[in-house]
């Protein structure tokens, strides 16, 4: 099973500030040395690690911004050198952003080890049937048009093809469509990605067959041919198993807290509590007299 780490805001800091994962693993033999600061070795892996928080543009020319990430890297190897020989090692507010960085990450690992020992492959599995059973598969058509701007025109290109006429060749010559160049092929669509009008005439014709009488849309005038029918398959168990994990992770998270919140003693200093509403009944004010 994939382990997906379920990651909560409040650890943003945590990541800003550690070191980020290397953008690639290299071997130690080709992970060469590519500068030294007052003796210490800079590794080409560490310059690589620096480029982690920079947009993917940036990261897919490593090769023409290495330059910069070097000396980025050597300065804030210098700015750590300064910062140990200043004491900083002991300074309060160091220590209080250190400790608030721990317990982010132990909030952290709280929940993904939580999630991980929740989570199975059956509860997977289960979850993928139920969202096989909610989206069953949906009809699609493969259909090609021809779209005119006036009716007259489309019934004569009805009885061209009623007379045996390429109806690839007459979309390409008379189509005014974005589809002619390609003979009017619109591919696969599902009834929901056309106009209703278009829809509802594609999706009742059958297979090799085309249009009888001529489809008026806001487009104007289309005679449709169906190519092919089928019905649009669910999504392969591995294509939705991430998405899947995650619902599963939020309701595990979401049961967690609950369980947390009911064995705490939990007190909201400042919170006014709401005056009771009065009953309606015997013992409510009567309405005045008339």
């Amino acid at each position: 099973m994939t382990q997906l780490s379920v990651r909560a805001a409040s650890v943003a800091v945590a990541f800003a500030l550690a070191a980020p994962a290397a953008l690639a693993q290299e071997p130690a033999a080709e992970d060469p040395v590519v500068a030294t600061v007052n003796g210490d070795d800079v590794l080409r892996s560490e310059v690589l690690e620096t480029a982690e928080q920079l947009p993917p543009q940036y990261r897919q020319q490593i090769d023409l911004i290495f330059p910069q990430l070097l000396q980025r890297t050597i300065d804030l190897k210098l700015i750590g050198a300064a910062a140990e020989a200043g004491g900083l090692g002991d300074d309060p507010e160091v220590k209080r952003r250190l400790e608030e960085i721990r317990g982010s990450v132990m909030r952290e690992v709280y929940v993904e080890q939580h999630v991980a020992s929740k989570i199975s492959d059956d509860m997977l599995k289960e979850r993928y049937d139920a969202f096989v059973e909610a989206n069953p598969p949906e009809p699609e058509v493969h259909a090609r048009h021809i779209l005119v701007e006036e009716e007259t025109k489309a019934q004569e290109l009805i009885t061209k093809l009623d007379e045996g006429a390429d109806f690839g060749e007459l979309a390409k010559e008379h189509s005014i469509g974005p589809s002619g160049a390609q003979g009017g092929d619109l591919n696969y669509f599902t009834k929901g990605q056309m106009v209703p009008a278009f829809a509802e005439a594609a999706f009742s014709m059958d297979k090799g067959s085309h249009s009888k009488d001529p489809v008026q849309t806001e487009f104007g005038w289309h005679v449709i041919e169906i190519l092919d029918r089928r019905e649009l398959p669910p999504p392969a168990f591995e294509e939705v198993e991430e998405q899947l994990f995650e619902e599963l992770s939020q309701e595990v998270v979401q049961a967690m807290l609950v369980e947390l919140r009911e064995g705490a003693d939990i007190k909201k200093i400042g919170e006014e509590t709401a005056e009771p509403e009065a009953e309606s009944g015997s013992e409510a004010e009567p309405a005045p007299s008339q």
